[in-house]
């Protein structure tokens, strides 16, 4: 797996600490900064294309995978019961600012903090997908604040509210807990397949798809209801995902069998009979096949000159006659003082 080292990253995990606080940091600051009720305001949430996008890519995105896949620890139920905790917060949050959106939309020109908005889209991609950019870049609740004064119009301050907004900002920040679950529930399989810096570029690419619609309104481009962003996530997805690669931590017995010099036939597996054998033979060869490996000597050593024994002379010295000695049928006397044989004389 690659870990993303993003300098952003590094310093929020710094301030904030352990694993399940980084992930609750990470998906509530769009209700901090001012992202989510830009959108809101702006009128991304009027549709479920919207409300999905924002839920993905707003409250989950890479950020919120990249915490679970290398930051948390524990089981999948231990992660889970984190992510429901940290959702159990989030969703009635973005609730209650959904609600008070057609207050901001009354006293508020649209058209001109649409713009803002979009800009704070953009500005959150660029950060995402560059770090030494995102220093030159001034922060969203910075961009947020100067959208609201420069559109801001007290005539139109009435305090109002409406149902459909407040379901539609719960709705998305529970598909973002939607989205950070499924990550928890699936990080034994995503753990080491999941490129984490391709899927935040990729991320980074989406943002920037949600934002165009926002910033050419005007101009009357790229107004549509396809889920552009939403296409761009799922091919980054599938960029980023290795289904060839191993997952992280893997056992040393999976690493064993695919050892060339393990053995031979097997893939270098082991067997009972095998380690009995080994274990018989480590113990003074009571091993058959052992034995026998020890008692041949080596092909290369000297064998030792032992005498020459005829075999008529191993008749005699058994007690047999000697008349009944063979001169092996080569027409010589066996005790002729001439014979070469006869090692005695």
């Amino acid at each position: 797996m690659s870990v993303s080292r993003h300098p952003i990253a590094l310093r929020l995990e710094q301030q904030v600490g352990s694993a399940t606080k980084l992930l609750a940091t990470v998906m509530v600051l769009p209700l901090v900064d001012g992202i989510f009720p830009a959108l809101v305001v702006a009128g991304v949430l009027t549709t479920a294309t919207g409300v999905i996008e924002t839920g993905i890519l707003i409250f989950g995105g890479s950020a919120t995978a990249a915490v679970i896949l290398a930051e948390m620890d524990g089981s999948r139920r231990q992660m889970a019961g984190s992510v429901l905790l940290i959702g159990a917060v989030i969703i009635p949050l973005a609730a209650l600012e959904a609600a008070f959106a057609p207050t901001f939309r009354g006293f508020l020109n649209l058209p001109v903090f649409e713009r803002f908005a979009g800009l704070v889209i953009l500005t959150i991609a660029a950060k995402t997908a560059s770090s030494e950019i995102g220093e030159y870049l001034p922060s969203p609740g910075v961009i947020i604040s100067l959208g609201l004064v420069a559109s801001f119009d007290p005539s139109g301050f009435v305090l109002r509210t409406s149902p459909e907004y407040v379901l539609n900002g719960a709705a998305a920040a529970g598909v973002g807990v939607g989205f950070a679950l499924a990550i928890a529930l699936l990080s034994p399989h995503l753990r080491g397949r999941v490129d984490i810096d391709r899927f935040r570029f990729g991320s980074a690419v989406a943002l920037g798809v949600l934002a165009l619609p926002i910033l050419l309104g005007p101009f009357d481009l790229m107004q549509t209801d396809a889920p552009i962003a939403l296409a761009v996530l799922g091919v980054t997805t599938l960029f980023a995902y290795d289904p060839n690669a191993g997952p992280a931590g893997a056992s040393a017995g999976e690493s064993a069998s695919d050892d060339p010099d393990g053995g031979a036939g097997d893939g270098g597996a082991t067997t009972a009979d095998d380690e009995v054998d080994d274990d018989a033979d480590a113990d003074g060869g009571a091993d058959g096949e052992g034995d026998a490996e020890q008692s041949e000597p080596p092909l290369d050593a000297p064998t030792a000159p032992g005498p020459i024994v005829d075999d008529d002379v191993a008749v005699i010295a058994n007690g047999g006659d000697p008349s009944t000695a063979s001169d092996d049928g080569d027409g010589t006397d066996p005790f002729a003082d001439d014979d070469s044989r006869a090692p005695w004389l």
